[in-house]
């Protein structure tokens, strides 16, 4: 099959991938907060160490042009694996995205669909990270497994279930190719967090959207991989975020508001006193209890004072 290599100008850059905790929703807000030099005209480098599903990533390569390059992270091996595909072979991952479509599409009955499912998350689960092919699997998984999450096991192999979506878009060729473009002026790490220090300096704006503390016991999924994200995670966070200021960066940190739940947890607001803190409204779609999706307030923590203050 036979692509244009032009990719529209009228396609939107968005994440190639459906992401639990991801920002799409959040973008204006998040847009509003970030620091007023993102639009002066001053060349800088956008730091992301917790890049997830890009969200923020592709909103600010599509409307900053002044970003000389952008330096991303994350400790999930095969997600960034899948990023370096999409700038790298976007249209072998295409041809194979098709062909996992094709076979998909042409069993009927849901219980087949199941099963092909479940054939290719062993594939990835018994996969070497062999480059084309794992970032096929997991755009196909990430499309059809349950609410787009991305989670492991004690073992690392990934357990979502089968999703039961009667059609979905298994191959957005337009996305692969647009996110491609973005991503030549993006370098792409995997590792813990801290190692993205030596990148950042005065010139450099940082976002963090690491997991989430919980809010209860319900709300507890704040990992995806194995290993957890707990309150001592955060502690060290915050180290980090003291180096970060200490070398002239400007930094906006995401995190969940406790205190929208429980008014004494007062774990973030001791923690980043000596940072500004903003309470913002966000929607949670993520939760084992329906009755507590919905709107809440999360936190954004940042180190300047002057930002852009106008919601898009």
């Amino acid at each position: 099959m036979m692509y244009t290599s032009e990719i529209q100008k009228t396609v939107s850059i968005k994440p190639f991938l459906k992401w639990a905790g991801g920002k799409t929703q959040l973008l204006p807000v998040l847009d509003c907060y970030l620091p007023v030099s993102v639009a002066n005209g001053s060349d800088f480098t956008y730091i992301e160490p917790f890049v997830g599903g890009g969200a923020m990533l592709f909103h600010v390569l599509r409307k900053y042009k002044n970003i000389k390059k952008a330096i991303v992270n994350d400790v999930n091996e095969r997600l960034i694996v899948t990023y370096k595909v999409i700038k790298e072979a976007p249209y072998e991952l295409i041809e194979k995205l098709n062909r996992l479509n094709d076979n998909y599409i042409k069993i009927k009955d849901v219980d087949g669909r199941k099963e092909f499912y479940l054939e290719i998350r062993e594939r990835f689960n018994k996969s070497g990270n062999r480059s084309v092919e794992d970032a096929g699997y997991m755009i196909f998984l990430n499309r059809t497994c349950f609410n787009g999450l991305y989670r492991e096991n004690s073992k690392g192999h990934f357990n979502v279930p089968f999703g039961k979506y009667p059609n979905p878009l298994i191959c957005d060729a337009d996305t692969i190719l647009s996110d491609s473009e973005m991503l030549q002026k993006v370098d792409l790490k995997c590792g813990d967090y801290s190692e993205i220090i030596e990148f950042a300096d005065k010139h450099s704006i940082v976002y963090i959207d690491p997991p989430y503390r919980p809010l209860d016991a319900t709300s507890s999924f704040n990992s995806y991989v194995k290993g957890h994200f707990d309150d001592a995670e955060q502690l060290r966070l915050k180290c980090f975020v003291d180096e970060l200021d200490g070398n002239g960066c400007k930094v906006l940190l995401s995190n969940s508001d406790c205190r929208s739940r429980n008014p004494e947890d007062l774990f973030f607001d001791n923690l980043y006193k000596d940072y500004i803190i903003e309470r913002v409204l966000a929607r949670r779609s993520i939760n084992a209890v329906p009755s507590k999706r919905g709107k809440l307030t999360e936190l954004l923590i940042r180190n300047y004072q002057q930002y852009q203050g106008v919601i898009l």
